[in-house]
């Protein structure tokens, strides 16, 4: 078998065998393929696309090219999820606090922020002494012992994965739907995932900007699901605006913990409740969608998924003194508030340009590596479809720094639209596949 044979046959719109996407990933693994020749085959999949079975057998190969979790001795069902990025999207802040409070043990890894897009670990740093950097056996352990983690991924699940996206990211193949799909679900299913919810962003600030694209992904995705025997739900959500109102780390934690104690933006808390109650469908802890939803409230009334998001930042180090006194976490010396400047109704919240904004302000990184500014970000005041009057608050810009809060400023106003016509609010979902 010859790596150039398989580039042929895709470049010639030609189904790939289990055993030559073996080959073909091991072979990149082991340093025996050269960059040049993936490359060339990352641009036929890209230009001629994949069969949902080749893109399975291309997720369990990037699968295997690693260590494979298995936490079947330490609970009777792994439920994960995973979101394709988007900004102001702190739901599993709040997602897993419920989940587990419920009685479902949920073992998270997340990742940092790169790009527009925020990062989990990012955000949970912003409490003290919290650690994401959790050996495989504190990891087992506390799962056991507390029923909750939220951690960063070991660099050995998947390691194909991450050499492949680095040659995709300078190659212009990101884009290529099999190649983003078997990403995800790769890292998910190494991660001993055995039911998987997918929260698929479509909108201005997401990388799936239509729907119809955002539903193609979700669609392949839960067909990998199927075809490697995991259940997948995969659903469409809105990002043309941020979700919730806080986008930037510590702003982020303090708008989780209000939720948590149930006063946080409407949006936001029904986006959590709804990915929490088919979590728990999912892990088969209730029996229909009302009687998770139903326990998922109750969690929240009572106090028990706070408790839990305290007991997750005791658990890895955290100061829990911050989760309790929240004006603890980290605040930006500077304040600007943006207001309206005539009558009328918010037409837009440009969600990609909220989140650029908070990057160059210092919130996320343009590159791996970069320092991040845990006090800055942006807080918007109002939604799409909401009625405001002249001098309103429309947003208040958060900075350390002079000229990058003018210019953060200057920005952020030319992300709102208000015009003087009436508009819908934007809905918060576009459908669920199973």
């Amino acid at each position: 078998m010859r790596a150039v044979d398989i580039i042929i046959k895709k470049r010639d719109h030609e189904v790939l065998t289990r055993e030559e996407i073996d080959f073909f990933v091991s072979g990149f693994s082991k340093n025996e393929i050269p960059d040049y020749q993936v490359a060339a085959w990352a641009m036929a999949v890209l230009l001629n696309g994949m069969t949902d079975q080749e893109t399975t057998d291309l997720t369990l190969a990037m699968v295997r090219s690693g260590e494979m979790l298995d936490f079947s001795h330490v609970v009777d069902t792994v439920v994960d999820k995973h979101s394709t990025g988007g900004v102001g999207d702190k739901t599993t802040l709040v997602v897993a606090p419920i989940v587990a409070a419920c009685g479902l043990p949920v073992g998270k890894m997340s990742g940092r922020g790169l790009g527009f897009s925020g990062g989990t670990l990012d955000k949970m740093e912003s409490i003290p002494g919290y650690r994401v950097d959790l050996t495989r056996d504190e990891f087992v352990r506390q799962l056991k012992e507390v029923g909750i983690v939220l951690s960063g991924q070991s660099a050995d699940l998947a390691p194909a994965d991450g050499k492949l996206y680095a040659l995709r990211d300078v190659t212009g193949t990101v884009p290529s739907m099999p190649l983003i799909a078997s990403s995800v679900m790769s890292k998910k299913i190494a991660a001993g995932a055995n039911a998987i919810l997918l929260d698929v962003k479509t909108g201005v600030g997401a990388f799936m900007e239509t729907e119809e694209d955002a539903r193609k992904l979700a669609e392949l995705m839960v067909a990998i699901g199927k075809l490697s025997g995991r259940k997948v739900i995969g659903m469409i959500s809105d990002m043309n605006q941020p979700l919730g109102f806080a986008v930037g780390n510590a702003l982020e934690v303090k708008e989780a913990i209000d939720a948590l104690h149930g006063e946080g933006p409407d949006d936001f808390m029904e986006h959590c409740l709804v990915v929490s109650s088919y979590m728990l469908l999912m892990a088969k802890r209730a029996e229909t969608l009302d009687d998770a939803r139903e326990m998922c409230e109750r969690s929240i009334a009572d106090g028990s998924a706070l408790e839990m998001f305290k007991k997750l930042v005791a658990a890895q180090g955290g100061d829990v003194s911050y989760v309790d006194h929240p004006e603890k976490l980290p605040q930006a010396s500077l304040v600007e508030t943006i207001t309206a400047s005539q009558d009328g109704f918010v037409q837009q919240i440009n969600a990609r340009e909220i989140g650029e904004t908070s990057v160059e302000l210092g919130a996320g990184r343009a590159r791996k590596g970069d320092p991040v500014d845990h006090a800055v970000g942006i807080v918007v005041h109002c939604k799409v479809g909401d009625a405001v009057k002249q001098g309103e608050e429309l947003a208040s810009v958060h900075a350390n720094d002079e000229a990058k809060l003018s210019a953060a400023v200057e920005r952020v106003k030319g992300a709102f639209v208000v015009g003087s016509e009436a508009c819908e609010p934007l809905p918060l979902f576009y459908g669920v596949i199973e």
